[in-house]
């Protein structure tokens, strides 16, 4: 067990060193490769020990174990803006990003994540599961907003590169118990780190209500916790269900960049919860249902609307009211299979939809943070090594979704943002 003491602090340090990404908004669509490979429809059932990210109760049908992996995420994001804007620039009227494609840097990410199960007795478990958000990470070689400095006030003046660097961690404790034979509960209090970097937004300080906290201060931290609680039940020998919910995490401001977001800093993790439905239909195949609504409209630095006309004298930036990103609340559904193939394979695959995180209209600010996924197709596979030892391998693929989109502060200018995204997780789990 020498290697395996070894490895909570390795992967702490990739966690903590890594610029992350996701995809539901900025939640991911599952944790673990089984999770994944399933499109995260997980909640009512139990095979590793990143369910409990999913739902704590299905913890104690575990055993004694230990999951851990890392996934290769490879998004790509862009952004257009056309060649149909007004030659009016501020501080009289509405100006326009430069016409032409962006594309980000950072094309492909590592994600670890990590989980631990200890069975107390039959009816009792304790877990820690490390993983990992992410899904605000552009960096864009040009000085995109060039076009709305003020040319009398040098402070105002767009550098480059142009983006957000934003990142999460989470590290949770699960205790899970058996009501009875059918039923289990879980609770999982949950310790949250963040990290963020904005650069490139000079000429929105004029709108701040604290214009040297808006943007080039590099990396800004923020810790704070919640906690989720889950349930699973089994109605029947063919149907087991789930229900789990997460509280919003309460976390400290980002202070250095109290200027940019509402509530000067304020960037609570939103409230989630999700409902599992899973139908064993032969020995072998087993299908998975899940529904998951996450309250991105809860979090003001978020759901604030981001159509708010730029005016000499007005602060958009930092106060209660201030300019957000126009992110709804979002609904996702889950669809999964698994096949017991043989003792030597067992296959997964998936498919989830969600609603929009924003609306077209919102575009301008979310060319930042450019959240348009709302499919995945996932695909994976199990197969043992040795009697403890499994290898778990996971696909997923989200095709490319564009969003047409204009702004006030770009007259009639229109552009667009798209993303595609690409992941490969691999993982390995011991029972012991």
């Amino acid at each position: 067990m020498q290697t395996n003491k070894k490895l909570l602090p390795t992967l702490l340090i990739l966690a903590f060193s890594s610029n992350i990404y996701a995809t539901n908004g900025y939640w991911s669509h599952g944790y673990g490769a089984k999770s994944k490979s399933i499109a995260g429809a997980c909640v009512a059932m139990a095979f590793d020990t990143m369910c409990a990210a999913s739902n704590p109760a299905s913890m104690v049908h575990l055993g004694d174990r230990m999951d851990y992996g890392l996934a290769f995420f490879a998004p790509e994001r862009s952004f257009t803006a056309n060649d149909d804007a007004s030659p009016i620039g501020p501080p009289n009227g509405p100006t326009s990003i430069p016409v032409g494609t962006y594309e980000s840097n950072n094309d492909w990410f590592l994600i670890p994540h990590l989980g631990y199960n200890r069975m107390l007795d039959n009816d009792t478990s304790i877990a820690i599961t490390i993983g990992a958000n992410g899904g605000m990470n552009t960096e864009y070689d040009s000085a995109v907003f060039i076009n709305f400095s003020n040319p009398m006030d040098p402070s105002t003046q767009a550098t480059s590169p142009t983006g957000i660097d934003f990142m999460q961690m989470f590290v949770g404790l699960t205790y899970s118990k058996k009501i009875n034979q059918q039923h289990s509960i879980g609770i999982t209090p949950i310790f949250a780190f963040q990290t963020l970097e904005a650069q490139g937004l000079e000429p929105f300080k004029p709108f701040s209500l604290h214009p040297d906290k808006v943007t080039n201060n590099g990396h800004d931290r923020s810790i704070g916790g919640g906690v989720r609680v889950g349930w699973r039940g089994q109605i029947t020998e063919q149907i087991t269900l789930g229900a789990s919910y997460q509280s919003k995490m309460w976390m400290s401001n980002f202070d250095d960049y109290k200027g940019l977001f509402a509530e000067e800093g304020d960037f609570d993790v939103p409230a989630n919860y999700d409902l599992g439905f899973a139908f064993k239909a032969t020995p072998s195949l087993t299908l998975a249902f899940d529904y998951q609504r996450i309250e991105y409209g809860d979090v003001k630095a978020l759901s604030n609307t981001s159509v708010l006309a730029f005016r000499p004298g007005q602060t958009l930036l930092g106060t209660k009211d201030g300019l957000g990103f126009g992110w709804e609340d979002l609904d996702i559904f889950k669809f999964g299979l698994q096949w017991e193939y043989s003792p030597e394979f067992t296959f997964r695959l998936g498919y989830s939809r969600s609603n929009k995180t924003f609306q077209n209209q919102q575009a301008l600010f979310n060319l930042l943070a450019p959240a348009v996924i709302r499919s995945h197709y996932t695909f994976g596979f199990s197969t043992p090594i040795s009697e403890a030892v499994e290898i778990s391998l996971a696909f997923m693929y989200a095709p490319n979704e564009k969003v047409y989109g204009t702004n006030l502060n770009t007259g009639p200018q229109t552009g667009s943002i798209e993303m595609e995204q690409y992941e490969i997780i691999l993982s390995w789990g011991t029972r012991f």
